[in-house]
């Protein structure tokens, strides 16, 4: 079977090397190939021990024990992470899976792919700069996929905004969240080897994406954080609405996407690394074993059920109120003086509690908790460890 994967992102890299390693013939073209993508770059402590490749060898990363939730009222949680996350450069990250594809045996080609047409049984592929045939196409080109009949179809309600800076200069050892109560998103700081990258995501309303830029730009102004030298980045996340994923394509005869193309992205976080990884582990798995078919009720059973009922979620989690304040400052209140909330956290930040299981964990865990901030009021918390300055 001859394969081409249009895109060459996490996703498309991964995928490629599991089926080159297979014997099969494999492309993978991509426009940019390894560059510096708009995101975080986070890999959670599950991705990590799923993928242990991803925690060792020699590419420049950085391993993040220190969180800090900040509310809108200003109220901050410090948790030192027992299960640490690593922070990758996208063009680092990017680079280390394109090679691993390659010493695999895949093609790599630097095109990007326009147009793809089915006729008997075989897909002609039109690049900017050349043409491409393939038995069977993996969708690996994101957000921004061209190809709008194979893969994700994305409305304007089904997509965020990521923008924000990379900050040269020496990084904090820190990870930080900050919620508003105005935004259904979240700013963050993540630390990288050599730099910060600062950014906001957010879901698009009137207020637009020069308002989101306002926002970050103002926060990096009260942390201190220079934007002299920093470089302006925005990008389109999926973020499905709950309805988008009983609809939502994830394959079709001969073809079948993976990662972003596919909307797997958490709707609440906005972390698609694992997802991306996951859904092309799961499809190389199944082209190998012969059972392509059974993708989309994988990628279903492991993955997007548990995303869609993130998405259900997601607008509760932003825009709610409980115990008569916003859901995210009582969120980082609760995690300041319940260490049973804190494991909660630990596990929500580490990737292993899953959506399916959160209402019934908060749910038996309620009595203790409010037992916990009770016992605990009539003394200060604490910060487990000093916020130093980023820059």
């Amino acid at each position: 079977m001859n394969i081409a994967i249009i895109g060459g992102g996490p996703a498309g890299a991964f995928a490629g090397e599991s089926l080159a390693g297979a014997g099969l013939a494999v492309t993978i073209i991509d426009e940019k190939l390894a560059w510096e993508k708009p995101c975080g770059g986070a890999l959670t402590a599950k991705a990590l021990e799923q993928y242990p490749f991803l925690a060792s060898g020699e590419a420049p990363k950085r391993f993040v024990d220190r969180a800090v939730l900040v509310a809108s009222s200003g109220a901050r949680a410090c948790l030192r992470l027992r299960r640490p996350i690593a922070i990758y450069s996208r063009q680092v990250l990017n680079g280390l899976l394109l090679d691993r594809a390659r010493r695999a045996g895949a093609t790599i080609v630097q095109d990007r792919v326009v147009e793809a047409e089915r006729r008997d049984e075989q897909w002609m592929l039109r690049g900017k700069h050349s043409e491409y045939t393939a038995d069977f196409c993996v969708v690996a080109a994101g957000a921004r996929n061209p190809l709008r009949h194979m893969g994700a179809s994305l409305g304007r309600d089904d997509t965020y905004v990521a923008l924000g800076y990379y900050v040269p200069g020496r990084p904090q050892a820190h990870i930080e969240i900050q919620f508003r109560n105005d935004l259904e998103g979240y700013i963050w700081v993540f630390p990288r080897t050599d730099h910060l990258s600062v950014g906001i995501c957010g879901r698009i309303d009137s207020r637009g994406t020069p308002w989101l830029r306002h926002v970050v730009e103002d926060y990096m102004a009260a942390r201190g954080i220079p934007l002299d030298g920093a470089t302006f980045y925005c990008h389109l996340l999926p973020s499905l609405e709950p309805a988008s994923f009983e609809r939502n394509r994830v394959e079709g005869e001969g073809w079948a996407a993976v990662g972003d193309a596919a909307g797997l992205v958490d709707p609440i976080t906005g972390e698609g690394l694992y997802y991306a990884l996951r859904s092309a582990d799961l499809l190389a798995g199944g082209v190998r074993e012969g059972r392509v078919a059974e993708y989309a009720r994988c990628v279903r059973a492991e993955l997007m059920d548990d995303l869609q009922l993130g998405a259900r979620i997601a607008r509760r989690f932003y825009h709610g109120r409980f115990l008569f304040d916003a859901v995210t400052t009582r969120m980082v209140q609760f995690c300041r003086r319940s260490p049973a909330f804190e494991d909660l956290m630990q596990d929500l930040i580490a990737g292993s509690q899953t959506y399916r299981g959160l209402k019934e964990r908060l749910w038996r865990q309620f009595g203790l908790t409010l037992w916990e901030i009770a016992s605990g009021c009539l003394r200060p918390s604490h910060e487990p460890f000093e916020i130093e300055s980023p820059v």
